[in-house]
């Protein structure tokens, strides 16, 4: 027997969930479909619990701040009620029957399996099959990407999802990948006292990001004692007595109790049976228009389409989806101002396009930058005020086109920059305004005249 619907939901992440939870209190029947866990990546192995860690870990090295600012700190690191907060408060021990419950008590059906595409408009799950009326949205997220390094295969290791599984930590640590996953969770897992190693082939960490943010945060990685090797790739991984070793192309061997892959991310279209309609299965990612459309009668939203690995991109392209099935007015999706975090300590904000990117885009561009320590705010701060603000000028437009602010509290600066990104707001104007002090903000101003020196 088919089972009919008029929108059937693969993957029930944050993006899916949100689609789903959407269409079925707008009155459509719906079919939520997961294998894993409703909610998906980021509240069981991603942004909350990570989150968590990382917090803890800033709270330990605030307190190491202490000492010649405002009197003396004795810390004692434990890893115990960070894992106790992380079964208890985040993920009710990895059970999503809450979620479940949630969608179901907006009419959803949520069914338990791999769904896969086995025509246009029917999915099969096990051997269930389903039809929809109306939409397929393909909502299947990504996974940690093992990459093929000779002997990886026959040593255990960690992804991020069983770092934040722990309940107990290694004594030392090998992390392979230095993108945002493999450095905020090696700075969280330092802060606990364990020893880490972080390996990224690339010339630098976080080598997506301006070059600046790469080198801030090797220094500041260094200060904390965390050992950083770029430029070199791993050509082998085995065992060495209780330890894991990787041997380096330049020669040398590095090792520790425990190894954590963490080189990215990877889609599966063969797994999602999307050449049965007609996409083909080879490319990395869903191809999408504007409104979300991989096909007739399909859209994909989240990691599948390969616009930003973030929850706010699948929440983001959830609304337009959402709306463009059920025939509501929306605006197409607009990529030119997405903003990204990485959680280390400076936190790591940017939005829009890096000066490469943006000379590879055949952009004219005037760079300005300013060091965090020398604003005021900077100043007042000292402890732990590592950073820089760096603005990316379309010199023809007078126009942002991107910004990237690394520091304490990051944030304040992004969602200024991101709205200046977004809106398109002449350069000239930004220098016109009135920012407040003392905060970080401030430095705006010195990057703006930074852009004209």
């Amino acid at each position: 027997m088919t089972e009919t619907f008029d929108a059937i939901v693969i993957g029930m992440g944050p993006a899916g969930e949100a689609v789903a939870g959407d269409l079925a209190e707008a009155g459509l029947s719906v079919a939520g479909i997961d294998r894993k866990l409703v909610g998906g990546e980021c509240p069981y192995w991603g942004c909350i619990p990570s989150k968590m860690m990382i917090r803890a870990g800033d709270l330990l090295a605030e307190a190491r701040r202490v000492d010649g600012i405002a009197g003396t700190a004795t810390v004692t690191p434990d890893w115990a009620p960070v894992a106790r907060r992380i079964r208890d408060e985040a993920t009710d021990d990895w059970d999503d029957r809450v979620a479940v419950e949630r969608f179901e008590g907006k009419g959803g059906t949520f069914v338990r399996g791999a769904g896969r595409l086995v025509g246009p408009g029917t999915v099969a799950v096990g051997d269930r099959t389903f039809t929809a009326r109306r939409a397929v949205v393909l909502a299947t997220g990504t996974e940690p990407a093992i990459p093929p390094i000779p002997g990886l295969a026959d040593v255990p290791y960690w992804t991020n999802r069983d770092v934040v599984e722990a309940k107990e930590l290694p004594s030392s640590l090998l992390v392979l990948g230095g993108g945002a996953i493999g450095v905020e969770l090696a700075q969280a897992l330092s802060r606990f006292g364990v020893t880490v190693t972080v390996i990224e082939a690339l010339d630098r960490l976080v080598p997506l990001e301006t070059p600046a943010a790469g080198e801030l945060i090797a220094r500041v990685f260094i200060d904390e004692g965390i050992e950083v090797t770029t430029g070199v790739a791993v050509e082998r991984v085995e065992r060495d007595g209780a330890r894991i070793a990787a041997r380096l192309a330049d020669g040398r061997t590095v090792a520790a109790a425990q190894l954590l892959v963490a080189t990215g991310r990877r889609t599966n279209l063969p797994e999602l049976g999307v050449a049965t309609i007609g996409i083909d299965d080879t490319q990395r990612f869903a191809p999408v228009d504007s409104s979300l459309r991989a096909a007739d009668g399909v859209w994909a939203v989240g990691d599948l389409t390969g616009k930003g690995a973030f929850t706010h991109v699948g929440m983001y392209q959830a609304r337009i989806a959402t709306a463009d099935i059920l025939g509501a007015p929306h605006e197409p999706a607009d990529y030119h101002a997405l903003p990204r975090v990485t959680f280390t300590d400076p936190e790591i904000g940017s939005v829009g396009l890096t000066p490469a990117l943006a000379a590879e885009a055949g952009i004219d561009v005037r760079v300005g930058t300013t060091l965090v320590p020398h604003t005021a705010r900077g100043w007042i701060h000292k402890a732990g005020n590592d950073g820089f603000i760096e603005l990316v000028e379309d010199r023809a437009r007078g126009v942002l086109v991107g910004a990237t602010a690394a520091g304490p509290n990051g944030g304040e600066v992004l969602g200024l920059l991101t709205l200046a990104v977004h809106a398109e707001i002449p350069v000239e104007r930004l220098r016109q305004m009135i920012y407040a002090y003392p905060t970080f903000h401030r430095g705006i101003e010195d990057a703006l005249r930074d852009l004209v020196s």
